[in-house]
């Protein structure tokens, strides 16, 4: 339980990390801040010409100097106004196709969510499993029981992660009452617990492209009823076809994702299943050696053999 909801909160931080990404700040061009200066600073002085007291310096320019000075110039009130910032929801992809995918993609978003949860945690237990076999324990497990050392045996596999030593464990402890049943039992127990969440894949495999077929219909629906209003109708059909093939996709995709490692679990399963069952068919068959050679020598008390009787006769 505890690697799920670290898993859940692993693929929730992935979701609202995509989904709040900001959108790079908008470039400004320095040109348009750049300060003005005054047209008389600007004008250079016309070469051969003289200043006449009284007169304007602007009467002794040049006429193409007197064009470049009326030129009209950006106003104060144009290059104060500042640009309006664009919300950085609206320049994110995925938001933007989530909008335009339509009320169907909430429910996808839930089945992707619960897939990338329960991917995640079968991850970590199988990687927690590798780490927890323990191959060269069983052999001397199995090397005590051959030798006739049950005790030693027991003692081995006790205290153990791996699932057939657990599962041999439980077998040496209740040999004289069920051998058989106690391994089926065990066994069973390991089976449920490699094979936890399976089911839940399966249903998403098999929901997340029906979800993205209703998205289908609901967007070619919409399509046809804007069909006719001839002035929205280029625009509206557009939109219905868009949000039918965004449904679909992320419907697929949500499958495809799903569907990969929900065939290597359901392997490893069948995997573990094997390997539970041929350690408990060698542990029958090695107790059952020992206990017909225990009972072959016992020899009963105040019996004696048939041949001693006839050579004293």
């Amino acid at each position: 339980m505890k690697t799920l909801l670290i898993a859940s909160l692993c693929s929730v931080t992935l979701v609202s990390t995509s989904f709040g990404q900001a959108s790079p700040p908008p470039a400004t061009n320095p040109a348009a801040t750049a300060p003005t200066a005054p047209a008389a600073a600007m004008s250079p002085a016309v070469p051969g010409v003289s200043p006449v007291p009284g007169m304007s310096p602007a009467a002794v320019m040049s006429p193409a100097t007197t064009t470049a000075v009326a030129s009209p110039v950006a106003s104060p009130a144009a290059a104060a106004t500042p640009a309006v910032p664009e919300n950085a929801l609206d320049k994110n992809f995925f938001v933007d196709n989530f909008r335009k995918g339509g009320p169907i993609m909430w429910p996808i978003l839930i089945v992707s969510l619960t897939a990338l949860a329960v991917v995640l945690e079968r991850i970590f237990w199988w990687l927690g499993r590798w780490m927890r076999r323990d191959p060269k324990r069983i052999e001397k497990v199995f090397t005590a029981i051959e030798v006739g050392d049950v005790a030693e045996a027991s003692r081995l596999s006790r205290d153990s992660r791996d699932p057939v030593l657990r599962m041999m464990w439980n077998g040496l402890n209740h040999q004289h009452a069920s051998l058989q049943g106690a391994l089926q039992v065990a066994a069973g127990i390991e089976i449920k617990r490699a094979g936890r969440f399976l089911v839940v894949m399966d249903t998403l495999v098999t929901l997340a492209p029906l979800l993205g077929l209703l998205g289908t219909i609901t967007g070619l629906m919409k399509s046809f009823s804007f069909l006719g209003n001839e002035e929205l109708a280029v625009q509206a059909v557009t939109g219905g076809i868009a949000e039918a093939l965004i449904a679909t996709a992320c419907g697929l995709g949500i499958a495809i994702f799903a569907l990969v490692p929900f065939n290597f679990f359901t392997s490893r399963v069948s995997n573990l299943e094997f390997e539970l069952q041929t350690a408990a068919t060698n542990l029958e068959v090695m107790l059952e050696s020992q206990s017909k050679a225990a009972h072959a020598e016992v020899v009963i008390p105040g019996t004696t053999p048939s041949s001693a009787t006839r050579s004293s006769i």
